[in-house]
């Protein structure tokens, strides 16, 4: 018991060291008075229930000139319907309709691509339709992209988790970003070890995006999140981070069975590979769920040795989510089941890489794609 609490602790310190350095980098913005012009881009698909709220946030940004392009990708829905009255009294905004998607690629990265074809501005700045941006977001960031001298700048914005599983696993987002990149070296080197960044909000320069060969580089991908800086990195540009917790939101999901759809999704894009899952499982059983097994086992037994161990792991354990709930605004609920949260996301991922060996196909807006 005594080596299983050493070994607990020295897990959870890891993480937990991680997170509190990488606060120090992982900043907002600071405020920008004026800004570049911007081509802001929708790859939307059947976006009816939230286009309007999207576009009108959009609309309302301050301090730059703004062209709006929303690509809609084949919706079945009023999508299209509603952007184009929006545009008939907001001329920044303008539909296109998609092409037939070609076999070989995901619909997303193909809308986004598409899109670009259409910008006039030198800052292309992808959104999902579900991000709310604030009017301050989109100047600051490119504000950002200028002071740092990055390529492509991306930024996580404030999740709004009502369902179960939604407050269990999206703020693990920020704790497996935050406990395990360091963020110093990202800011410093260009390699693709430090490639991050959230397919939310991806903010890049127009030639840098061509010259990689953009969304079209990474055609197969569900995860352009870390693919896109990834490429821009093999390309010798320095990508950036930072924070938009107080700049957009975003309802990733309003589900339980579409978090787990959307997360398995592209979960063997990232975490969920051979290479990466056994040792993260180690290193998150050992120092995120075992901790309080074993200052319960070790309470039991009257071994204070191994109680002052397990009992600093746990605290370590939750170290992190204290400060996602202070900073980050996570769900007090989530962050009190941080076990269970892990435990969960580990079992996602464990079984994203057991259908993708098995050849199984993901589904997602109604199309069928194959195992990455």
């Amino acid at each position: 018991m005594l080596a299983l609490s050493i070994a607990a602790a020295l897990c959870a310190l890891i993480p937990a060291t991680m997170f509190c350095l990488n606060l120090l980098e992982y900043r907002t913005p600071p405020p920008s008075e004026t800004c570049e012009s911007i081509t802001l881009i929708f790859p939307v698909r059947n976006e009816a229930a939230g286009i309007t709220s999207a576009l009108k946030h959009a609309l309302a940004t301050t301090h730059t000139t703004l062209e709006i392009i929303v690509l809609d990708d084949h919706s079945t829905d009023n999508t299209a319907q509603i952007v184009q009255t929006l545009a008939l009294t907001h001329n920044q905004i303008r539909l296109i309709p998609s092409a037939p998607l070609p076999t070989d690629w995901n619909g997303k990265q193909h809308a986004c691509w598409q899109g670009a074809q259409h910008a006039t501005h030198d800052l292309l700045c992808f959104v999902d339709a579900d991000v709310r941006l604030s009017p301050e977001s989109l100047p600051r960031m490119a504000a950002f992209l200028q002071q740092t001298k990055a390529e492509l700048v991306s930024g996580f914005p404030l999740q709004q988790t009502l369902t179960p599983l939604e407050y269990l696993l999206l703020p693990l987002i920020h704790f497996i970003l935050l406990g395990l990149l360091p963020m110093r070296q990202m800011a410093r080197s260009t390699s693709v070890a430090y490639a991050a960044g959230c397919g939310q909000f991806l903010l890049c320069r127009r030639p840098s995006y061509f010259a990689t060969g953009g969304h079209s580089a990474i055609r197969q991908t569900m995860h352009d999140g870390l693919l896109l800086p990834r490429l821009f990195r093999q390309h010798g540009h320095l990508t950036r981070l930072a924070d938009l917790t107080n700049l957009a939101t975003c309802r990733m999901y309003t589900n339980t069975r579409d978090t787990w759809n959307g997360l398995s999704k592209n979960a063997t894009e990232g975490m969920a590979t051979p290479a990466l899952l056994r040792p993260l499982t180690l290193l998150f059983a050992l120092g995120q769920i075992f901790p309080l097994p074993l200052l319960a086992a070790s309470l039991y037994k009257h071994n204070t040795a191994a109680t002052i161990l397990s009992a600093t792991a746990l605290a370590l354990s939750y170290l992190p989510r204290i400060l996602g709930v202070l900073r980050f605004r996570h769900s007090i609920k989530g962050a009190l089941l941080h076990p269970l949260g892990i435990g969960t996301l580990l079992a996602l991922q464990w079984t994203a890489l057991i259908q993708k060996a098995r050849g199984k196909t993901a589904t997602w807006k109604n199309r069928t794609y194959p195992a990455n």
